[in-house]
């Protein structure tokens, strides 16, 4: 947790909200997230964030789930309620708001891709299904990865076959990579990138680098493609309301976080 940007975003909307809060980042060890529960019952919190590896355990530890967090067997957000903790998963609901925010794309009606099955395609998967996707196609080395994440979506969700991928991305109005493929900056990319269709639009989850060898090929043929920073920022603009029950100052969260990046 030591580079995660939750401290900076969280804190920098305490203070732009005058609230008189603080985020911290604390270190648990895997298979410690029960204890870790107990603390926030014994410290008085209002709730937590949650990242990996702890999103599953969090998710069966809690006393209540959400309906999201309940079909991704994952929380992110625990939020305190009376003598209950309840689990919250944030990140569905951070990439569609990602997407308005940067591409003013609704995915209704639209026939969409997600390559990768891991927690943040499953997500991005039920959550596209959830604001009507005509399609939601997943990509995946593992068929089986595949097969669980579209369920996630329905009827509307498939697997595509690795013969199929470049017929099942042209035919898409949004391209999503959930996979870590790029993140190194060692120019690989997750798909190729001349078959994405002109006028589609293509989202890569990561945001560090703030530009991978894959968004830059898109941008060079004039495609839309946007980084995975606003998912980031409304996921935890989602958890700021959850605690507060106060709108999220979400620009000043954004320019937190780029400052932030521009030093790393």
């Amino acid at each position: 947790v030591r580079h995660s940007l939750s401290p900076t975003l969280l804190n920098t909307a305490f203070a732009e909200a005058g609230l008189d809060w603080h985020f911290m980042a604390l270190e648990v060890a895997e298979g410690q997230a029960g204890e870790a529960l107990d603390a926030v019952r014994a410290l008085g919190l209002v709730g937590l964030s949650v990242t990996m590896p702890h999103k599953a355990a969090v998710a069966a530890a809690v006393d209540h789930r959400t309906d999201e967090a309940e079909a991704l067997d994952a929380v992110n957000c625990v939020v305190v309620e009376g003598d209950h903790l309840v689990g919250h998963n944030t990140d569905g609901d951070g990439f569609l708001d990602g997407l308005r925010h940067d591409a003013g794309l609704d995915p209704t009606g639209r026939r969409t891709v997600v390559l990768g099955a891991g927690g943040a395609a499953r997500a991005v998967v039920l959550a596209l299904a959830r604001a009507g996707a005509a399609e939601v196609a997943v990509v995946n080395r593992t068929a089986s990865r595949a097969e669980v994440a579209a369920a996630l979506a329905g009827s509307a969700g498939r697997v595509v076959g690795p013969n199929d991928v470049s017929e099942a991305v042209a035919a898409a109005d949004l391209v999503v990579n959930a996979t870590s493929v790029g993140m190194a900056g060692d120019g690989s990319l997750p798909v190729d990138p001349e078959a994405v269709a002109l006028g589609a639009v293509a989202v890569d989850l990561i945001y560090h680098p703030p530009e991978t060898a894959w968004l830059a090929a898109l941008r060079g043929r004039g495609i839309e493609a946007h980084n995975g920073l606003s998912m980031l920022v409304f996921q935890a603009a989602h958890a700021f309301v959850l605690w507060t029950g106060s709108e999220a100052p979400v620009a000043a969260m954004d320019a937190a976080a780029r400052a932030v990046l521009a030093t790393r």
